[in-house]
């Protein structure tokens, strides 16, 4: 069985046939999923559908792409992670893709999550878009953070320096791609115990669909090429991942 670390399930791509889908989530081999929030309404949704389905839970936050409708106060973000079936504050982090422009901001908004997520002992989940350096100098200020770098980009570098400090790293469809070298490097050099993955759905689906909505039953391509590049078996990367996952996000019988 899988654990999907990391499924936008409140995305309007699954609004026609979401409750279909998200029932049918066992039967496609999946055990746990982690919807993460991208601002106040995306978390609010994300734990409506924790509260729905047994086998879903949320992580709430604000993404550096929601910048602009941040109205300076965590109020709601504070209240909402503190509901039973809250796991992470997340997707929190630094985006210089889509915005340059405003990394004061960025930052601050990042650090006042991070210190909120230490507050409430909660892990955090890492956005990290084109903006290695700052993201790593700021999770280095706060040693007793822990988390995981979602749809890890960066160098191997950093990936040793992330792990030795005990992150995991997320890894999703882009493992697929035929230009890969960067994110499959990382994962080969990334301990099985922190290997977490994930599909960023409805993004990043993985060969053989990529290019159509990705969904946590698309989760298995993901598990098989990074179980080929462990040396292992697509189950045996299952079972771990998901031991992984119950770990980091305090869930079941985590070990």
């Amino acid at each position: 069985m899988f654990f999907d670390t990391h499924a936008h399930l409140d995305s309007h791509h699954f609004d026609a046939d979401r409750d279909a889908l998200l029932e049918a989530l066992p039967a496609a081999g999946v055990a746990l999923v982690v919807d993460p929030g991208c601002d106040e309404e995306s978390s609010r949704f994300a734990l409506s559908l924790a509260e729905r389905y047994p086998y879903i839970y949320a992580a709430v936050g604000v993404h550096p792409q929601e910048l602009s409708g941040y109205r300076g106060s965590l109020d709601a973000i504070r209240a909402m992670a503190q509901h039973p079936k809250c796991v992470a504050i997340g997707e929190i982090g630094l985006d210089y893709y889509w915005d340059a422009t405003h990394k004061r901001e960025q930052e601050a908004l990042f650090r006042a999550q991070i210190e909120l997520a230490l507050e409430l002992c909660k892990p955090v989940i890492v956005h990290d878009r084109e903006a290695h350096g700052d993201t790593l100098a700021i999770v280095r200020d706060y040693p007793a953070l822990r988390g995981v770098f979602h749809c890890f980009s960066g160098s191997a570098e950093m990936a040793r320096e992330l792990i030795k400090r005990g992150w995991y790293l997320g890894f999703d469809g882009p493992i697929t791609y035929k230009n890969a070298r960067k994110n499959l490097e990382a994962l080969a050099l990334c301990p099985l115990e922190q290997i977490l993955l994930e599909t960023d759905s409805p993004y990043l689906t993985p060969v053989p669909y990529r290019g159509q909505r990705n969904d946590p039953g698309k989760l298995r391509y993901i598990a098989e090429s990074a179980a080929a590049v462990k040396g292992i078996n697509p189950e045996e990367m299952a079972r771990i991942t998901l031991a992984n996952g119950k770990r980091l996000f305090g869930i079941g019988d985590a070990p």
